[in-house]
């Protein structure tokens, strides 16, 4: 239970991300479900990319010792995940929209 509690935080952060993102820009959106499932992908990738950074590992609690039901390290695993989630679904949002136009 104690690695399942993190990996939703980043999961549901990440969601929130990518739908934050389809609704102020619907040019890149993805449709609900996508821009849920994209940002969930996003919001765990640039969680684990966060934890390997030196001075973003403590953000998001992957230092020694740390993480696991810590208040404070799924807050930052959630605001991780909700930043990376927007980002990708961003990311694909453009590459959709690009390849549309082609």
């Amino acid at each position: 239970m104690e690695v399942l509690v993190p990996i939703l935080a980043q999961l549901i952060g990440g969601g929130a991300g990518g739908n934050v993102v389809g609704q102020l820009a619907k040019n890149l959106s993805l449709g609900t479900t996508g821009n849920s499932i994209v940002g969930a992908i996003g919001g765990l990738v640039v969680t684990w990319l966060a934890g390997r950074i030196p001075g973003l590992d403590t953000l998001v609690g992957a230092a020694a010792g740390t993480g696991g039901l810590d208040l404070g390290a799924l807050a930052g695993q959630g605001a991780t995940g909700l930043v990376g989630g927007g980002v990708l679904t961003a990311i694909v949002g453009i590459i959709k929209s690009s390849m549309a136009k082609a």
